[in-house]
C-alpha cells in the first residue's frame, strides 16, 4: 500500500494556496482514514475506464487524474500508428459536475500529441458516442459520464475502434502507459483546447451528426404509424439527463400525441435535485413520473439514467397502480416484440442470434427458441454483449437483439452498446401496437409468462464503499468458493461454476453461479463499477406467485450466509 501521508503532502506542495482542489485537502487535514481512502492507490483503470469520486486525490476524479489518463491513453494511439492519430478520437460528456472541463481537458490533451479530435457541442448520450466511433471510423472514443451513479461522482468510459468499451488487454496496455507518468508533469493551464480549435485539430461536431444517429435508431422500428395507437397517453423522464432531446425527437418524429416528459427533471442538472439517486433501476427514482403518469392516465413510464443508456419502464395495471419492471422482465418483452414483428413481416433471419449476459435470465432463451432463434451468452456489460456481434456473424448469425439484467438494451447493431433511446421508442412502439390490439404490456407480460413458464427473477445488491467495503466483499467471494453452499432454502446445489477459472469461450471473470436440484439457480459477482456485490436469484415453478415465493426463500437463505462475513 502506498505511503498515503507522504502522498497527501505532495499533492498539499503541488496545488496552489487558494485552488478549490487545494481547499478541498485542507478540510480534511486532520482526517487521516479520508486521506488514506483518497490517496492510498491511484484510481483503478480497467475495462470501464475511470469512476470515482470527485475531489482531489489520487483515487477521485479530477484534473490531474483525468489529465493523467488521458495522456496514457494519447501515448498509446500514438504507440498504435499515424494512421490511427490521423482517425482520431471523439469526445462527449454527460451533464455531471466537471464533465464539461475534463472532456475540454481531455480534448486538449489528445490535440497537443497530434491526435485528431472531434468533439460535440454538449451533453450528448453515451450511445450516440460509441455509435460516432464507428461513423467517423475513428481510433478511440471517450465519454465522460458516471452513468447513474449519484451526484459526488464522475467517470470516463473508453471506446476503441470496434465502437465497443475497451476489452481487457487493450484497458491493461493503456494502463502500462498511463502508470509511466506523474500527475503533475504537464501544465493543465486550459489553453490547449483554445489552441486545438484555432489549428484546426478539434473539430466540433455539427447536428448533422445528431441526425445520423436517430435515424440508425427510427431504422429499428418494427411497424408504421398506421399500426399503432399514436394517442397510447405514456410519461417519460429523462432524469435530468442526456435523454431529453434525443427522445423528444424521435418521439415528435413517429407521431405520438399524448405523451409527456416530467417538467422538473428535464433539463440537466447536475445534482439531481429532484431525484437524488438517478438510477431508472431504482422505483424511487420514478416518484415524479408516477405523479405526472396518474394526473395523465399514462399507461406506461419510461426513464433513461444521465447519459441515456440505461432504460427501465414501470406499467399500469388493472388495479391503476404502476408496477416496475426488473431488466430481465423489460428484457422479455423486447424479445418477443422484435422476434414476433420480424416473422411477421416476414424479416426473421434464417439464422437469427440474440445475445444476453451470463446472470441474465433463461426465460429469453425459451422465447427466442419458440422463433428458432438462438440465444447466445457473454460476460456482463455491453463490451462483452456486444463483443459478442462479430462472433455471431462469423458462425453465419444475423444479430438481433442483446441485452442484460441491469437495464441494458442493444437493438442496433451499429451501436455496440446499450442505447436506452432505442430502447425507449421500441417499447412505446410496443405498447401502441399492442394498444391497437387491446392488448397492455402488463397483460402482455403475464402471457408470456403463461405461454412460457411461470419465471421469477430477483437482482439485489449490498453497497459496501471505501477500502474497508471493497475488502469486505473480498472476503465474501473468498468466503463463498472455500465453503460454497451446499444448499439454499432447503434445496440442494447440483452444480458450482466459477467463472473466474473461465468457462467455455468466455474470459475468466469473477463471479460464481449455484445451480440447484429443482433447477433454480443464483449468481454472485463485484460490481466493476460501484461499490457493489450484486446478487442473481431465478427460479420457475408452476405459478407466478409460487415462483416469487421460492425465489423469496433462496434470496433470504444466500444474503444471510453472505452478511454473516465481517
Amino acid at each position: 500500500m502506498r505511503d498515503y501521508k507522504a502522498a497527501y503532502e505532495e499533492w498539499m506542495r503541488q496545488l496552489a494556496e487558494g485552488s478549490p482542489l487545494r481547499a478541498d485537502l485542507e478540510s480534511i487535514r486532520d482526517d487521516e482514514k479520508e486521506q488514506q481512502e483518497r490517496f492510498c492507490q491511484d484510481l483503478h483503470f480497467g475495462t470501464a475506464g475511470l469512476r470515482g469520486r470527485l475531489g482531489a486525490g489520487t483515487a477521485c476524479m479530477n484534473i490531474y487524474t483525468v489529465g493523467r489518463a488521458a495522456r496514457g491513453i494519447a501515448a498509446y494511439i500514438r504507440s498504435s500508428g499515424p494512421d490511427m492519430m490521423k482517425r482520431g478520437i471523439v469526445i462527449a460528456h454527460d451533464p455531471r459536475h466537471m464533465s464539461r472541463e475534463f472532456s475540454d481537458l481531455s480534448a486538449g490533451i489528445f490535440a497537443r500529441n497530434g491526435i485528431r479530435v472531434y468533439i460535440f457541442p454538449d451533453l450528448r448520450p453515451t450511445p450516440e458516442l460509441a455509435f460516432m466511433v464507428r461513423h467517423l471510423h475513428c481510433a478511440c472514443g471517450v465519454n465522460v459520464t458516471a452513468s447513474h451513479n449519484p451526484k459526488e461522482y464522475n467517470g470516463y468510459k473508453v471506446y476503441w475502434e470496434d465502437g465497443c468499451q475497451v476489452g481487457s488487454k487493450i484497458a491493461g496496455e493503456m494502463t502500462d502507459q498511463i502508470e509511466k507518468l506523474g500527475y503533475f508533469d504537464e501544465n493543465l493551464d486550459g489553453t490547449a483546447f483554445q489552441e486545438g480549435l484555432e489549428s484546426g485539430t478539434i473539430t466540433v461536431l455539427g447536428p448533422e451528426y445528431d441526425q445520423a444517429y436517430l435515424d440508425l435508431i427510427e431504422g429499428c422500428s418494427l411497424h408504421g404509424p398506421e399500426e399503432l395507437d399514436l394517442s397510447i397517453p405514456f410519461v417519460y423522464t429523462p432524469l435530468n439527463g442526456a435523454g431529453s432531446v434525443p427522445f423528444t425527437r424521435v418521439m415528435e418524429h413517429v407521431g405520438y400525441q399524448n405523451w409527456h416528459m416530467v417538467p422538473e427533471q428535464k433539463d440537466p442538472d447536475p445534482d439531481f435535485t429532484t431525484v437524488g439517486y438517478p438510477n431508472p433501476e431504482s422505483p424511487a427514482a420514478f416518484k415524479r413520473a408516477e405523479e405526472l403518469g396518474s394526473q395523465t392516465g399514462a399507461q406506461l413510464l419510461m426513464a433513461t439514467d444521465p447519459d441515456a443508456d440505461r432504460f427501465a419502464v414501470e406499467l399500469l395495471r388493472e388495479d391503476g397502480s404502476y408496477v416496475p419492471l426488473n431488466g430481465n422482465q423489460t428484457g422479455y418483452l423486447l424479445v418477443y416484440y422484435l422476434l414476433d414483428g420480424r416473422k411477421a413481416a416476414g424479416t426473421l433471419p434464417e439464422k437469427g442470434a440474440m445475445v444476453r449476459s451470463i446472470v441474465t435470465s433463461p426465460m429469453s432463451d425459451v422465447i427466442a427458441a419458440s422463433f428458432g432463434v438462438k440465444m447466445f451468452q457473454s460476460l456482463t456489460g455491453f463490451k462483452n454483449i456486444c463483443g459478442r456481434i462479430p462472433v455471431v456473424e462469423q458462425q453465419g448469425y444475423t444479430y438481433i437483439f442483446g441485452y442484460e439484467e441491469s437495464v441494458g438494451y442493444a437493438a442496433c447493431p451499429q451501436i455496440r452498446d446499450k442505447d436506452g433511446i432505442s430502447a425507449g421508442m421500441l417499447i412505446a412502439e410496443a405498447a401502441a401496437y399492442y394498444r391497437r390490439q387491446g392488448k397492455s404490456l402488463w397483460q402482455l407480460l403475464m402471457e408470456l409468462y403463461d405461454r412460457y413458464g411461470w419465471y421469477a427473477e430477483d437482482e439485489p445488491n449490498l453497497v459496501l464503499e471505501g477500502l474497508e467495503g471493497k475488502a469486505r466483499i473480498g472476503r465474501m467471494m473468498k468466503s463463498l468458493r472455500a465453503d460454497p453452499p451446499k444448499s439454499a432454502a432447503g434445496i440442494a446445489v447440483r452444480q458450482l461454476t466459477d467463472y473466474k477459472e473461465g468457462f467455455e469461450d468466455l474470459e475468466p471473470t469473477d463471479a460464481l453461479a449455484f445451480t440447484l436440484e429443482d433447477g433454480s439457480w443464483f449468481a454472485v459477482r463485484p460490481s466493476g463499477t460501484e461499490p457493489k456485490i450484486k446478487f442473481y436469484f431465478y427460479t420457475k415453478q408452476d405459478s407466478r406467485r409460487q415462483a416469487l415465493d421460492v425465489n423469496r426463500r433462496i434470496r433470504e437463505a444466500v444474503l444471510a450466509r453472505v452478511e454473516a462475513v465481517e
